[in-house]
């Protein structure tokens, strides 16, 4: 009789995790802290799947064991041979087969004692599934809300800095939210390593305490939010920020400073916006940006594009919203929001009191 695998809650009674699978894999998601050991690297893989495919499973077989012997004692010479004799790594491919089974076969026969995930990866990927599914629901949730341009994510963060519990969603999945929310050169994750991210970030939360969080719509860019944690913070206690316009402005033209240096790079976001605004107010809009007339268009895309979204999807949204508690401001700078974090934490601390 086999001895019994050992599964993901068992993550954590080994002393190193190693992702046996092609670095595209490992890039796309992988199991939080493994180090990626590819038995067949990514060009390895296609050729060992195009002879499967087109010649035989045998053929395939042969070359593939000599290229995954190959890395086994390329990882072995590189990485491992420093490892003492009481050393107890797990080791996981797509789903627990030949790629994990050969490097425990080898790392045994050393006299390591080596597991081999059951299931692999997609045992993983399946707990990540489930857990997104009930953990959000366990949770209490402050929504910060606001217009575009109200400081919703620095405030956010200037709440964690006093001490609070914050869940960013938009700093986890490298995007501000919004149709020009676009990080330069910071592209987004996965939408498998956004998950296993927020997995491990409300990990983190103690489930006792409440969790400020930003108002954010049913996507963050490409990347969708779990239908559990949406509707969960849609049931939150809302904490409206009221910012008035020119000092939105001013944030905003900080906040984005990098389309200001790249307007090609602002031109071909503005296009994302045809079908929502007509072919007259995106034409004006371009030549705002090619005069660098900012603090105008500005203004502009707020009126005219973000703030009657905002209405709209603050009126279907947050059933937390029907009587939410304002903050008003008209002052964005560092000191500023600043104050207006310790506003929102005071009157909630009040409340509790």
């Amino acid at each position: 009789m086999k001895p019994k695998r050992p599964t993901v809650a068992d993550l954590g009674a080994y002393d190193e995790i190693i992702d046996v699978r092609s670095p595209a894999e490992f890039a796309e998601d992988h199991i939080p802290g493994a180090i990626n050991c590819p038995v067949l690297d990514d060009a390895q893989r296609i050729q060992v799947g195009t002879l499967y495919k087109q010649v035989s499973p045998f053929e395939a077989k042969k070359i593939g064991a000599a290229l995954v012997s190959e890395n086994i004692a390329r990882h072995l010479k590189a990485s491992f041979l420093d490892r003492p004799k009481n050393w107890k790594p797990l080791i996981y491919c797509w789903r627990g087969g030949d790629r994990s089974g050969s490097m425990t076969t080898v790392f045994r026969a050393i006299g390591w004692s080596a597991g081999q995930l059951e299931g692999g990866y997609k045992a993983w990927r399946s707990h990540v599934i489930a857990s997104l599914q009930d953990l959000p629901r366990t949770f209490d949730f402050r929504v910060v809300a606001g217009a575009t341009g109200s400081a919703k994510t620095r405030v956010l963060q200037a709440i964690g800095q006093l001490g609070e519990q914050i869940l960013d969603l938009e700093t986890l999945a490298c995007h501000k939210g919004s149709v020009l929310g676009i990080l330069p050169d910071q592209p987004q994750p996965s939408q498998k390593g956004f998950e296993t991210q927020l997995l491990q970030a409300l990990g983190r939360l103690d489930r006792t305490r409440p969790v400020y969080v930003e108002a954010e719509s049913r996507k963050i860019g490409n990347l969708h939010l779990p239908d559990a944690l949406i509707e969960r913070i849609r049931l939150g206690e809302c904490l409206n920020i009221e910012a008035g316009i020119e000092s939105r402005v001013a944030f905003l033209l900080e906040d984005y400073d990098y389309f200001l240096n790249r307007p090609a790079l602002l031109l071909g976001r503005l296009d994302a916006l045809q079908g929502l605004q007509s072919r007259e107010t995106l034409e004006r809009w371009r030549r705002q940006v090619e005069l660098g007339e900012w603090p105008t268009l500005v203004r502009e895309l707020l009126e005219l594009h973000y703030d009657p979204l905002y209405r709209r999807s603050q009126n279907h949204n947050f059933t937390g919203s029907s009587n939410p508690q304002a903050f008003a401001t008209n002052d964005l700078s560092p000191a500023g929001i600043a104050q207006l974090a310790r506003n929102l934490v005071q009157s909630r601390r009040a409340q509790m009191a």
